[in-house]
């Protein structure tokens, strides 16, 4: 309820609130009304394959893989560049173009033994989407894959999206992006295995939901267009750092739509480490503000809707983090200064008008997407990115082009654990703060609020303050290895020993056996189905129950097993990791070991699952 007349500071802060509780409305009601809408083109995809590639060979449309690189290493590189010439596409159809914008000797000689073409370009000009219409002038396929130098698709990735071009007025498919690593929410909450990284609501739900309404768009990397329809548009848009989302509104000027099949088709590196992770998230914040000046965004392109200039206007950035650091500070003005939220006569009145919104919101919200949402947990990353992202929006509104394009660190030199000092300080001041204002109002003296809403101030602050002690944990950065290994359960033979490979890396497998008799030297020899002997170094032995046989459960040895592989013995394992077999992916969330987890976190602990 808003204050009637004027009385000072109150009048104005409630004022601010209502806003920003307006704002808060806005997005969620464009949220619900997205979310009411879900396709899965699956079956689509099914139907459309079938007569797509019912033709002869020779009438298929040719193919450009783009896989545009500026600073990754080799060890991230190669993965990219084996998967892309793995593809299951007839080979005089297929080309792969690596597209690399620091003139690099090394990965020249590695392209030309790989037999894929390296192309250079004189300056970096506009960055990546400068880097793929260089990518254009040199090329003539029909259609381009694009994979970001992290990404790996898997081999029937082409045919799964080209039918879809079958319509001629689509003109690019978005798949999703999935990843064989955590990301540093995971790994610094230490739910590596129990909590799913922080994009699969996007990709797994809202992406989907957005396809239903013809509001899908291109997120750059694991997507193929139409050359035609890029085209059209005079090249990849330059305007924007994230050219990707731009490609997508300027396509629908032209008439050509995104169409996004929801079906895991490739897998990458998330970000590494906390400076990758907000490297990443500004550049997307700051592009999808940038929209807005241009004339090919939501406000000003030609040929968009209503609803699709609603739908893509960058509303949750511009509001999520505003939002959140309100939530804090709330009640810090409150216990501090006396203004209250809302104008009311009793408590009565709070509790009638927001705990039933909040309740609604946050019922609706495990409803839409129980797998991908507990809201402490979400709520906490959320506040964690706030101190962050905040100011990169309100530097965004001010200065959209004031930010060059900055590249996502990847691979090789980013596994060190790190301490983010910036949002530690931010969370520990919100923490010291709200814990004081609690206390000099329990004495009388020195309290200086009074009246019905200090309980609820009271409990507003302390749920605040266990979401920021959650926070917290995140600014932490655990170490990680630089290869990351898949979970299996595959017979292996080490040293004429039978037994089960449980877990596999480019340069390490953990083999489960019942008999350690025979192992006598350190050196052993691996024997896995499809490749010919490794020779290996027998590393720790590890001891636990295990249900690895038919026999039942046995106390079983796990064997750490490590090895170097090179040429084709080493290509042959990046084809049988990264490109279709195994995934990461966490199917659903376990409340109850979310929550032991982040108890043992907060000692500094972990626990394996």
């Amino acid at each position: 309820m808003l204050p009637y007349p004027s009385d000072g500071p109150s009048f104005y802060w409630v004022w601010i609130l209502f806003a920003v509780e307006v704002l808060a409305c806005f997005e969620v009601i464009l949220f619900l009304i997205l979310m009411s809408r879900y396709v899965d083109r699956s079956a689509e995809a099914d139907r459309l394959g079938r007569v797509f590639f019912a033709r002869d060979k020779r009438e298929l449309p040719t193919v450009d893989v783009f896989i545009p690189t500026y600073n990754e290493p080799l060890d991230v590189l190669e993965r990219t560049i084996i998967g892309a010439r793995s593809l299951d596409y007839p080979a005089d159809k297929l080309k792969v173009y690596v597209l690399d914008d620091q003139r690099r000797d090394w990965l020249r000689a590695y392209c030309e033994e790989k037999n894929v073409i390296h192309v250079t370009r004189g300056d970096n000009s506009h960055a990546k989407a400068g880097n793929m219409n260089n990518g254009l002038k040199v090329s003539s396929g029909d259609f381009i894959a694009i994979f970001d130098a992290d990404f790996v698709p898997y081999r029937h990735f082409l045919r799964r999206t080209l039918p879809f071009f079958s319509d001629d007025s689509i003109g690019i498919v978005q798949t999703p992006q999935h990843f064989f690593n955590v990301d540093p929410v995971q790994s610094n909450l230490g739910l590596e295995n129990i909590w799913p990284d922080e994009q699969r609501l996007f990709f797994d739900e809202i992406a989907p939901s957005r396809d239903a309404w013809d509001v899908s768009f291109c997120c750059g990397s694991c997507s193929i267009a139409r050359r035609k329809a890029v085209d059209a548009i005079g090249g990849f848009p330059t305007e924007s750092i994230t050219e990707d989302l731009l490609t997508t509104l300027s396509m629908l000027n032209k008439g050509y739509k995104t169409r996004y099949l929801n079906e895991r088709l490739s897998m990458g590196l998330a970000a590494e480490n906390l400076t990758g992770y907000f490297v990443q998230r500004e550049r997307w914040c700051q592009g999808g503000i940038q929209t807005l000046y241009l004339y090919n965004g939501p406000l000003r392109g030609p040929g968009l809707t209503l609803f699709q200039r609603i739908m893509f206007l960058p509303a949750s950035w511009l509001v999520q983090y505003l939002v959140r650091f309100m939530i804090l500070l709330v009640p810090i003005v409150y216990l501090w200064f006396g203004l209250l939220p809302l104008y009311f006569t009793d408590i009565a009145d709070y509790v009638s008008h927001q705990v039933p919104l909040l309740a609604a919101y946050f019922l609706l919200m495990l409803w839409i997407t129980p797998t991908r949402y507990l809201p402490v947990v979400s709520s906490a990353v959320g506040t964690f990115a706030t101190f962050r992202m905040l100011p990169t929006v309100v530097s965004s509104l001010v200065r959209p082009f004031g930010k060059p394009f900055r590249v996502t660190p990847k691979g090789s030199g980013n596994e060190a654990n790190q301490f983010d000092r910036y949002s530690f300080a931010w969370i520990a001041g919100m923490i010291t703060i709200t814990v004081f204002g609690l206390l000099v109002n329990v004495v009388p003296e020195t309290s200086h609020v009074q009246g019905q809403f200090s309980p609820v101030a009271a409990w507003w602050s302390g749920i605040n303050i266990v979401v920021l002690l959650i926070a917290s944990l995140i600014c932490f950065e655990k170490p990680r290895r630089l290869f990351h290994a898949f979970k299996l359960d595959e017979p292996a033979v080490v040293d004429d020993v039978p037994g089960q490979i449980v877990s596999l890396a480019l340069d390490k497998a953990v083999v489960a056996v019942h008999n350690m008799a025979r192992f006598q030297s350190k050196s052993v020899m691996l024997k896995i189905a499809g490749f010919d002997p490794i020779k290996a170094e027998l590393g720790q032995v590890t001891q636990r129950r295990s249900s690895i046989s038919r026999g039942g459960d046995r106390q079983a040895y796990y064997l750490h097993l490590y090895f170097e592989l090179s040429g084709a013995a080493r290509d042959s394992m990046i084809v049988k990791l990264y490109t279709g077999q195994y995934s990461r992916d966490i199917r659903d969330i376990d409340k109850v070991a979310v929550s032991l987890n982040l108890l043992l976190r907060s000692f500094g602990r972990t626990r394996t699952l």
